[in-house]
């Protein structure tokens, strides 16, 4: 895509959303020109209004180069409160039903914008803590070092569809569910931008965090609005994992090096079993018995509970199983030998003829799958 994509939208207040482009503007009036309804997912990076009192110095003497910019800067609680329920309220318009936002903040800020997205009707799902590996310290030692930051996820409409790709976050996490404590490191080396030997934005954050999120929370094409866009982190994600993204972003010389350094992103060439992580929530149901009915097994074979263990039941001709004079789904069964929560197609196996091995049963209901979509052999 280049800076004047566009994408058609005929059911929204505007015919036309620009896509994969950096808005170079004011947040809040940028948003106003965006439509109704139409993008994915909100990433806001916003103002963390610091307000510093005076200047940090390091023990040997360097002066740290804090977040004192002019963007950071408001006059008093009220006036960052104003500002941060326009932009939450207009991206609430602009989101889809199905919609969800992540704003980042630190303790200055993240309990005044939480309060504020609650109040005009956000839903929340999760709060998450990143927690940095190498945080700034707390030079004066007068506080504890600041070592993370919180992020809000919060759906548009409380009970609405969200995405949630929960199998792609436990693949992430060595098939361990996700938890909502992110260990990651800050932005730093190669990845920082920089201009003249120092860092081009004070506040850029690790490529890492926002594939997370964008994996957790978005599917391939899907539009990622960032209102706080700075150096292009949320964009150069996007085109990584091929989501496309409108960044909104007032200072020029941000615009100019997120431009650049998106260009620069090497983007795999689509292939969805690359990108695109099964959901078995969203699978065909295929019923056990279309095992039988397709002969992958037969009516009195034996199935085994587990890879390994001594517990064995029988396949009945309608398809349940009898276990001790006990009949009832793979599931029934599986639930009164575990005595918990267990899903049958995989806690059963069968002896596979040709191996003298056993196999799960759910590598059979794979293959009556492939059988109902045309082109799979």
């Amino acid at each position: 895509m280049t800076e004047s994509s566009i994408l058609s939208l005929p059911n929204t207040v505007s015919s036309v959303l620009p896509i994969d482009v950096i808005l170079n503007g004011d947040c809040i009036s940028e948003l106003k020109k965006l439509p109704d309804r139409s993008v994915d997912l909100v990433f806001a990076d916003p103002p963390y209004n610091l307000q510093l009192a005076q200047e940090l110095w390091r023990p040997n003497l360097t002066l740290v180069d804090a977040v004192d910019d002019e963007w950071d800067q408001f006059e008093n609680f009220s006036a960052y409160d104003d500002f941060s329920r326009k932009w939450l309220t207009e991206c609430r318009r602009i989101l889809k039903p199905d919609g969800t936002l992540w704003v980042i903040g630190s303790y200055h800020n993240i309990f005044r914008v939480g309060t504020i997205l609650q109040d005009i009707g956000y839903w929340i799902l999760n709060d998450i803590i990143w927690i940095k590996h190498n945080p700034m310290p707390n030079f004066r030692g007068v506080r504890f070092t600041n070592a993370h930051e919180t992020l809000i996820w919060a759906q548009k409409e409380k009970g609405s569809p969200y995405t949630f790709n929960h199998h792609a976050m436990k693949a992430l996490n060595e098939d361990l569910q996700m938890r909502s404590d992110w260990n990651l490191a800050i932005c730093s080396g190669g990845e920082r931008l920089k201009k003249d030997g120092k860092k081009l934005h004070p506040t850029q954050k690790p490529e890492a965090l926002l594939y997370r999120v964008l994996l957790a929370s978005t599917v391939v094409g899907d539009i990622v609005l960032d209102p706080f866009f700075g150096t292009g982190t949320t964009g150069a994600v996007a085109k990584r994992l091929h989501r496309h993204y409108i960044g909104i972003e007032r200072d020029p010389d941000y615009v100019a090096a997120a431009r650049e350094r998106i260009e620069n992103v090497y983007q795999v060439e689509f292939n969805p079993p690359i990108f695109v992580t099964p959901d078995p929530r969203k699978e065909t149901r295929i019923p056990f018995g279309s095992l039988l009915e397709n002969e992958l097994l037969k009516a009195g074979q034996r199935l085994f509970f587990g890879p390994t263990g001594e517990v064995t039941a029988q396949v009945l001709s309608d398809g349940s199983l009898e276990y001790t004079r006990q009949t009832g789904s793979i599931h029934q069964i599986a639930k009164l030998i575990r005595q918990g929560p267990v899903n049958g197609w995989d806690a059963w196996f069968y002896l596979d003829p040709d191996t003298s091995e056993r196999r799960s049963i759910n590598d059979l209901r794979m293959m009556i799958r492939k059988m109902q979509i045309p082109g799979k052999e």
